[in-house]
């Protein structure tokens, strides 16, 4: 069966089984999670890099995407639905763990040892630096690592856009930034991983 025969005949079984759920069927709308659930984990698991919080985001977007059947139209495919639920859902838990991380550092007070002299303690960013220059790696974890030192802005916008291949709109609905902002987060976040391939390359030579 062609590509296209083939992702149009899942588009159909989803509506199919989304009427069905939207009708008060729970086997429908658990065939529906059993279909996208790796690909939402996926997505939250790449923006988080953590694992328990891929898992919770994929069940809260799951719960959230139950609770609000009866107001999903159909304007956009099952699967597009739950994917920005979950990208948003992403969105926020990080935007949380940040302003929560920049809390708990302002609170931190200086450690000292037993003598009384003040620990000098390494910034989080340097020690995990240092960590990768450990590391022999190859083209693709040099990509993911320079993907991985992205500010939170432009890295965002380079996994919805150029890794979970949605549309400029969908970003923008998603964030609640304007195109033009996202496309020029994402132009800079190409052009630092473009220097990061030039540089493996360098180093290879």
């Amino acid at each position: 069966m062609p590509p296209d025969a083939s992702q149009e005949q899942q588009a159909q079984e989803d509506r199919d089984l989304l009427a069905r759920a939207q009708a008060g069927d729970i086997s429908a709308f658990e065939a529906l999670v059993e279909r996208h659930r790796d690909h939402v984990f996926g997505l939250a698991m790449r923006m988080t890099r953590s694992e328990a919080d891929a898992a919770e985001i994929t069940q809260d977007t799951f719960l959230s995407a139950y609770q609000h059947l009866g107001t999903f139209r159909g304007d956009a495919a099952f699967g597009s639905w739950v994917y920005r639920i979950a990208a948003n859902n992403a969105l926020m838990r990080m935007r949380r763990q940040r302003v929560k991380s920049a809390a708990e550092q302002e609170l931190s007070g200086p450690d000292f040892n037993e003598r009384g002299a003040l620990i000098d303690q390494p910034s989080p960013e340097w020690a995990r630096a240092g960590e990768d220059q450990l590391i022999d790696a190859e083209l693709g974890q040099a990509i993911r690592q320079a993907t991985e030192k992205l500010p939170d802005a432009y890295r965002e916008v380079f996994l919805l856009k150029d890794v979970d291949g949605l549309s400029y709109e969908e970003i923008a609905e998603i964030t609640g930034d304007s195109v033009p902002a996202i496309k020029s987060r994402l132009h800079r976040a190409r052009l630092a991983l473009r220097e990061a391939i030039d540089a493996f390359y360098r180093e290879k030579s």
